[in-house]
């Protein structure tokens, strides 16, 4: 296996775990809310979160192919393969993240994602924490 190859694979779980984190973390903020769980309102959690969607929701809005989709890509032709994954890892991480469909529903669903994921965080927002809570 090349350089080249691992740091494709590399790329390509980075972008996994990006993917998993914004779905995964909106269902388990959803979840917590309906448990009343407290880390479901922790400010820097949902920060967070909000700003991984912002990123993915301008990326579609500007009509930009993502950073590690593009890294990917060129790592693979620089190991000699075709801008598909060659790998086990490769193939795997990328038959989750990859539909052949329009470009323009990818943005549709990107967008629609990031507004839900906005509204979760409008209709029960996180808890400051510069607030203090009120001992009485």
């Amino acid at each position: 296996m090349t350089v080249y190859r691992f740091l494709a694979d590399f790329v390509a779980v980075v972008h996994f775990a990006y993917v998993a984190f914004v779905v995964l973390g909106w269902v388990a903020i959803l979840v917590g809310l309906a448990r009343r769980w407290g880390w479901a309102r922790n400010f820097w959690f949902r920060t967070i979160h909000l700003l991984l969607i912002a990123v993915v929701v301008a990326e579609a809005l500007g009509g930009v192919v993502c950073p590690l989709t593009t890294w990917e890509r060129e790592l693979r032709v620089l190991a000699g393969e075709q801008a598909q994954p060659g790998s086990f890892v490769g193939r795997l991480v990328n038959a989750v993240l990859f539909y052949d469909l329009p470009e323009w529903v990818f943005r549709v669903l990107h967008c629609l994602f990031g507004a839900a994921v906005l509204l979760t965080l409008i209709l029960a927002p996180p808890r400051r924490p510069w607030r203090k809570t009120q001992v009485g």
